[in-house]
């Protein structure tokens, strides 16, 4: 358990279980040292069910834990193939249930069985699919990994990172173990499976030791992947205003430099990676649509957009239930949501996506009046105008949302409030002055609050 020597002794400790020749190892191992420290330790299982021998590696696993004494819990879990098949989805899956069972039993470190062939096949296979350093960087001896166990506190070890498979079978042997064989592990089809039957055994013949030097030349990746970071991270903080990224100070930076940062501010936003393919065709259109273009890159789980020379990472928002498009001819337009006003200090709208605020003020409506009038909530349908001050013009919305650097994706989600006819409010620019009464006396101002969710 030397692995464990660069962690902080934990309250209590979990390994993931599976049953076969690695984790039993590591079960015997951290059983050993966990009595040693005095400190707690689970064993967790996922059944993946699909296998026929799925239920006799629950019940194995269940047995050694007994035996030893220790705590034992396991999850069943349901795989669906996903577009990356069913090995990735079953592996995300089994994941994020260690992780759901570390929470529940209050466990902050889990331990895999992780060993040094699978550190090279896992070099081996990122160089295949032509991954960057991150990729050739392999396994870290420990990490957070909140994407996958879904807890961004908890933290994940392997500390039999160092000792190849050869080196636990004899371990094993000498100690009696038993374990289960997945009938998986011997399928030409999975990738890793190749690798393992096919090419690392001629690696091996030709090139003895292999596996240390893959993962020696892994943990060099590893240092100038913190370097590269490192990098990223000054940029970044360089690049950044408030929550945009000023193109300006990017387009300073060189290509290389420019995408090694964007892919840090996709990482600490917590977003997947994108390819090389689909960086470089993002940077261009930043750089080459036209200024007043509303340009929008669509990522599985945000839109990158730019206004007014700053990109922005923004949600993917459902449509809320009063939108539509107010320039496309011939859509139907649907009336807005009525309401009356009875002195209430807030109204939620949620078709709408926020909350209307009726707050006391030197300067808006007389609440009598208000209380008294028909009200509509509403979005643009086109050709609005307000005026914000008796001594400022009536203007269209549009212009009113220019002046005030209100972005088009902003805009399409700020709701309007009428009284018959007359337009009282535009969230985002303000109030229009014309029903506004002269003269001192109780008054009533409006504001827009959207709902966290919705404004992203």
């Amino acid at each position: 358990m030397d692995g464990l020597r660069d962690i902080h002794t934990p309250s209590s400790m979990a390994i993931a279980c599976s049953g076969g020749l690695d984790s039993m190892a590591l079960l015997r191992l951290a059983h050993a040292w966990a009595a040693g420290q005095g400190i707690p330790l689970h064993a967790f299982h996922v059944h993946h069910g699909l296998s026929p021998n799925a239920d006799a590696w629950l019940a194995h696993c269940a047995q050694a834990c007994a035996a030893l004494g220790i705590a034992f819990d396991h999850r069943h879990v349901e795989v669906v193939k996903g577009k990356d098949g069913i090995e990735s989805a079953a592996r995300k899956l089994r994941y994020r249930a260690l992780g759901e069972l570390c929470v529940q039993h209050g466990v902050p470190l889990l331990l895999t069985a992780h060993h040094l062939d699978d550190q090279a096949e896992t070099v081996l296979l990122q160089l295949l699919r032509g991954s960057g350093p991150a990729g050739l960087s392999g396994m870290d001896a420990a990490n957070r990994a909140p994407g996958l166990l879904g807890d961004p506190d908890l933290v994940m070890a392997r500390p039999l990172l160092a000792l190849s498979r050869a080196q636990l079978e004899a371990y094993a042997q000498d100690e009696g173990l038993d374990w289960v064989e997945d009938e998986s592990n011997s399928d030409p089809r999975y990738a890793r499976n190749a690798l393992r039957h096919g090419v690392m055994p001629a690696l091996a013949a030709s090139f003895p030791g292999y596996q240390q030097r893959l993962a020696r030349g892994a943990s060099h990746v590893q240092a100038a992947q913190r370097i590269l970071d490192e990098v990223a991270e000054q940029d970044l903080a360089a690049c950044q205003d408030g929550e945009a990224i000023d193109l300006a100070r990017v387009q300073r930076l060189s290509r290389d430099r420019t995408d090694n940062m964007l892919r840090h501010l996709f990482s600490v936003r917590g977003l997947a990676m994108p390819s090389t393919a689909w960086l470089g065709e993002m940077v261009s259109q930043l750089f080459s649509a036209r200024e007043d273009a509303q340009l929008k890159v669509t990522h599985p789980a945000c839109h990158i957009r730019r206004h007014r020379g700053k990109l922005y990472l923004t949600p993917k928002l459902p449509d809320l239930a009063g939108m539509r498009d107010p320039d496309d001819e011939g859509v139907l337009v649907k009336e807005g949501e009525a309401f009356r006003w009875n002195g209430e200090a807030a109204l939620a709208f949620p078709a709408y996506g926020g909350v209307l605020h009726f707050d006391p003020a030197p300067q808006g409506f007389d609440p009598a009046w208000l209380r008294s009038q028909p009200l509509m909530i509403d979005f643009r349908k086109g050709g609005e105008r307000l005026k914000p001050a008796a001594n400022r013009p009536s203007r269209g919305l549009k212009a009113h949302y220019q002046a005030l650097g209100v972005p088009a994706w902003e805009r399409e989600r700020a709701p309007l409030v009428w009284a018959s006819h007359a337009l009282l409010f535009a969230a985002g620019i303000g109030m229009d002055c014309r029903c506004m009464p002269d003269g001192e006396g109780e008054r009533v101002a409006l504001r827009w609050v959207p709902d966290p969710i919705q404004a992203g």
